[in-house]
């Protein structure tokens, strides 16, 4: 008999991923502040990867811990610029400076996820994508956040991939999976060596 699984995230995104894969699971919220968790890391100098697998390993042991039985997957991404670390914008104003930055550089997408069971993390996985976004002037930037309005401020970048935000982007490199913050190859892989899904 497999065990449960359980999602760490609250994330609908997420939540899409794991059911079009067929997987059964239930979707637990973790209890932590994630900010609390980045901020001393950030402060103390910690690469922007280093920071998604601490807080995809803290999901996963929190919701582990109450559901000791479960395997529960906990995921988590930091979207960077060198050693910059990115949160979604606060404005539109602030959205605009994220597309400011980014325009005509590559950023990137740095997906971690981790595998627990009994608030044991049992495997961990990171992954990266590379977006390369084509230089854009103000007017365009202006034009495009009028047109996607205050979705742009539900995305740490300011843009969707899935939506008009492609047109601002000239390369992309990377799985899909990846860029949508759970990497589920390397993540399914591990489920059936755990025996956690069907082999």
């Amino acid at each position: 008999m497999t065990a449960k699984l359980i999602l760490a995230s609250s994330s609908p995104f997420r939540r899409a991923l794991m059911e079009n894969a067929g997987l059964s699971f239930e979707a637990h919220a973790a209890r932590i502040d994630e900010r609390a968790v980045e901020a001393p890391m950030e402060k103390a100098g910690a690469k922007p990867d280093a920071v998604a697998l601490v807080l995809a390993k803290a999901k996963a042991e929190e919701v582990s811990s109450r559901f000791p039985d479960s395997m529960v997957i906990g995921s988590d991404q930091t979207m960077s610029l060198g050693e910059r670390v990115f949160h979604k914008p606060k404005d539109m104003a602030d959205a605009v400076n994220h597309l400011q930055t980014l325009s005509g550089v590559t950023h990137r997408l740095n997906s971690a996820i981790a595998i627990a069971s009994g608030g044991v993390v049992l495997w961990e996985h990171l992954a990266h994508a590379e977006l390369t976004m084509r230089p854009l002037t103000v007017d365009f930037i202006t034009r495009h956040l009028a047109r996607v309005g205050e979705r742009a401020l539900s995305s740490v970048g300011a843009y969707q991939l899935e939506g008009e935000g492609i047109q601002l982007f000239e390369k992309i490199e990377g799985d899909y999976f990846t860029i949508l913050g759970l990497p589920m190859l390397p993540l399914l892989k591990k489920l059936r060596e755990l025996g956690a899904i069907d082999g």
